[in-house]
């Protein structure tokens, strides 16, 4: 699986998508003159770190490939265009001086047109330039979210299940409103059975914070 999986960097551009830690992450920003120089976003839960260069393994994502992202599962495949309200994966960017967009990033989609998609960002994405994320682990899919599967504990292995394509919160997770003109930002104080009270004296069902149209995840606040 290593040798199939990845190659070791030498040197790290940003958009690339590398395994740190046997943990899928995205480059986001490479400052080459740090010794930690590389700034990663983890794709299982958008937490942000620092490593250096000699840490990663490159991965290209490709059709079929399935992965955690924001604590859902999708699965990548180019069988239908995207229609509004998915998220994509570019792997082809080919902008004009007008979008601004790079190599792998997801984007949400706002509008179909024929040629391709414009997405919230207020990008125009050509068909042929990204890979569509379908929610779920289809059954023919390569799970890529752990580099090597076998050094995850048993105990662990529930992001790997179909069956729990969520993460439940935890304590410093911090969400952010979307279906309000004026965006608001809560953390997770407190997590009773299947209610998850916020900051600001917010309260609601796991449900519904998981509902990526109406809470989307930023960050940990351990993490920062």
């Amino acid at each position: 699986m290593e040798g199939e999986f990845s190659v070791k960097l030498f040197q790290v551009r940003k958009g690339q998508i590398v395994y740190y830690q046997n943990e899928l992450y995205r480059v986001y920003s490479v400052k080459p003159m740090v010794k930690k120089s590389v700034h990663l976003m983890k794709l299982r839960d958008l937490s942000q770190h620092i490593c250096s260069a000699a840490e990663v393994d490159k991965y290209q994502p490709k059709e079929l490939d399935s992965f955690i992202f924001n604590k859902n599962i999708y699965t990548l495949s180019k069988n239908r265009k995207a229609e509004e309200g998915d998220f994509i994966l570019i792997i082809n960017p080919n902008p004009d001086y007008l979008d601004h967009y790079s190599l792998n990033e997801i984007e949400v989609v706002a509008k179909v047109e024929n040629k391709g998609v414009i997405t919230n960002n207020s990008n125009g994405i050509k068909h042929n330039e990204y890979l569509l994320m379908v929610p779920g682990r289809d059954d023919n899919s390569n799970p890529i979210e752990y580099r090597d599967i076998h050094a995850i504990e048993e105990s662990n292995l529930n992001d790997q299940s179909d069956s729990i394509t969520d993460m439940l919160p935890t304590i410093g997770d911090v969400y952010r409103k979307n279906e309000m003109t004026e965006s608001i930002e809560a953390m997770v104080i407190a997590v009773q059975g299947n209610t998850i009270f916020l900051g600001g004296g917010l309260e609601l069902p796991y449900e519904e914070l998981m509902n990526n149209d109406k809470w989307e995840f930023l960050y940990n606040l351990l993490d920062k």
